[in-house]
């Protein structure tokens, strides 16, 4: 009995040392500590502090960053063998694009935007490469008239015994001057031309 009655004395002691040290550190918390809390307390920002924090600030992402949009005629492409476009034995391979993507930063007066595009190409029943390459085009326009556009070839490796292959096609850091009030419109799609 004696030694249970240690125990819980030691228990005692242990959770009223505790509870001092707890209440020791929670003085700074609590409104009690230097002067230096007092005067962090009733601390206010001017306005000339504020209008500085936030020309500083770091780029906001754009709420409203512009539309990505598969060209229509685009959206897919068809290799035929010996010159017989729209015979179905001869098809070799096509391909689709599945997702479009980007994102967008706004800073300075300026969108940045990374884009991306990815699908998958197919080997028809006359098809039997091993690699093919996707040609794809990706368009930015601003009020109709186009302020970037690139072609990009993406070599797609198809490894046997499949006969599909995925590919993906991201394009970074395209700056985009944005006065405000403008339509833009990013584009994307297989350019075979």
């Amino acid at each position: 009995m004696t030694t249970t009655f240690t125990s819980a004395l030691r228990f005692s002691a242990l959770g009223a040392l505790a509870a001092l040290l707890a209440g020791c550190s929670m003085g700074g918390m609590m409104g009690g500590g230097s002067a230096a809390n007092a005067n962090l307390q009733n601390a206010t920002a001017s306005p000339q502090a504020v209008a500085q924090a936030q020309t500083s600030a770091l780029p906001v992402i754009a709420t409203e960053c512009p539309p990505i949009k598969v060209r229509l005629g685009g959206e897919a492409m068809y290799y035929y063998g010996g010159g017989r476009a729209g015979d179905p034995r001869s098809l070799q391979y096509q391909g689709v694009i599945d997702e479009t993507s980007r994102n967008c930063i706004v800073s300075n007066g300026k969108i940045t935007v990374n884009m991306g595009a990815s699908g998958r190409v197919l080997l028809g029943p006359a098809g039997t490469q091993t690699s093919i390459n996707a040609p794809i085009r990706f368009a930015v326009e601003r009020d109709g008239q186009a302020i970037f556009s690139e072609k990009y070839t993406v070599a797609v490796p198809i490894v046997p015994p499949a006969q599909t292959a995925e590919f993906v096609k991201v394009v970074e850091n395209v700056t985009i001057p944005y006065l405000g009030g403008e339509t833009i419109t990013i584009w994307v799609g297989f350019d075979t031309k």
